[in-house]
């Protein structure tokens, strides 16, 4: 089966006792029992419910997985993932990562005696130079938020089978539409389904793939011990999402590229970041594993001010100024002061994240439209 049709019908069938094409919302709490124990596999919603069940098979089947484990958001995704792990225990990740993800990692986990690493993934030699003995999971990004730097998924995974250490993706930029990371050798992939798979900003979820049964018990076990688990209508709207990701995507990417190449060109712009790009330090990379290049740009101004990148954001009309990504609509931010204003100054700067850097989450309108709502906000 292909993609395209695998974003329609991967692990989806008419509902059994009426025929509904789509998933109904099973909008309940509990489940009437035959007898103690005895069900038609659900007992209480917080453990399953048959929406979640119907996009947990469509995220698996869209990541060529055994499994998918399904979460109320990103950060309880990635909360589950880190609480497979004890104290003691280390972890290596990117130096360029969602500020929501390194707060979680500094300020819950490393208080609880969980050790962290933080090092440039597209260097294969500061991985093994930050490998121990104690190392038990590589936690890796590409491409990575908001530097869109592509780190080599398949020897990363390789490094890390060699020595007996798990891998995740966290796949939300790419999504499954442009990347497949279970089948470049990765444990794991994750997801913020907030994100493209949603694809309106009208719904908060996570998700977590494997086709390893003794990761996905312990992701189980998280989901019904800790509960952070999706509503009916959530996982609805998020199954409805994924429907249309593959026209979505493919006309997100085609804006991204036009506007990369403009800001390419712009005489006020000191640097354009985007994989599709020859300039791109690892574009043949992310060719070499990416199906496309994506939709997200970063870029920043000859005037390496924080004060010009606030003023420029604030001109656009079309580019809507928020957080988030992977929506329909076009959106503009500044990491610095937004999504990664959790991360220390001096460790943004460290990774390469200026306080003039501006991010881009290109949407499906019509690339015209965009590029000249960001030449006259250029004045």
């Amino acid at each position: 089966m292909k993609f395209n049709t695998k974003t329609i019908h991967a692990g989806q069938q008419p509902e059994e006792t009426s025929g509904a094409v789509m998933p109904p919302i099973f909008q309940t709490s509990t489940y009437a029992q035959q007898a103690p124990n005895v069900n038609k596999g659900y007992d209480y919603a917080r453990v399953g419910n048959p929406t979640r069940t119907a996009l947990e098979k469509l995220i698996a089947g869209l990541e060529d997985a055994d499994q998918c484990a399904c979460f109320a958001s990103g950060c309880a995704a990635i909360d589950a993932v880190l609480k497979m792990f004890r104290p003691d225990d280390h972890i290596i990740a990117s130096n360029d990562l969602y500020g929501g993800t390194y707060r979680l990692f500094t300020q819950v986990f490393e208080p609880m005696g969980i050790d962290f690493s933080f090092v440039d993934m597209t260097s294969l030699s500061e991985v093994e130079q930050a490998q121990t003995d104690n190392t038990k999971l590589l936690w890796i990004e590409t491409p990575t938020n908001p530097l869109l730097r592509i780190v080599d998924i398949e020897a990363l995974t390789n490094f890390a089978r060699e020595h007996e250490i798990l891998s995740v993706v966290d796949n939300t930029f790419a999504s499954p539409y442009l990347q497949r990371p279970l089948t470049l050798g990765s444990d794991m992939v994750l997801h913020s389904t907030t994100k493209y798979l949603g694809g309106h900003s009208d719904v908060i979820g996570g998700a977590v793939a494997t086709s390893d049964e003794e990761v996905m018990e312990k992701l189980r076990f998280q989901v019904k011990t800790t509960g952070a688990v999706p509503g009916p209508m959530d996982c609805y709207l998020t199954l409805r999402g994924i429907k249309t990701l593959s026209v979505r995507m493919r006309q997100s990417v085609e804006n991204a590229k036009e506007i990369a190449s403009f800001l390419q060109d712009h005489p006020q712009v000191d640097q354009t970041i985007y994989p599709g790009l020859r300039s791109h330090k690892q574009h043949d990379i992310a060719k070499k594993q990416m199906d496309d290049f994506g939709a997200m740009i970063s870029f920043s101004l000859k005037d390496d001010s924080q004060e010009k990148a606030h003023n420029f954001m604030s001109q656009t009309s079309i580019f809507t100024l928020a957080e988030s990504l992977g929506g329909v609509e076009s959106l503009i931010s500044h990491p610095a002061s937004m999504t990664h204003a959790s991360i220390p100054r001096e460790v943004r700067e460290k990774a390469g994240l200026k306080d003039s850097l501006i991010r881009l989450s290109v949407g499906i309108e019509d690339a015209e439209d965009l590029i000249e709502d960001l030449a006259q906000a250029f004045g």
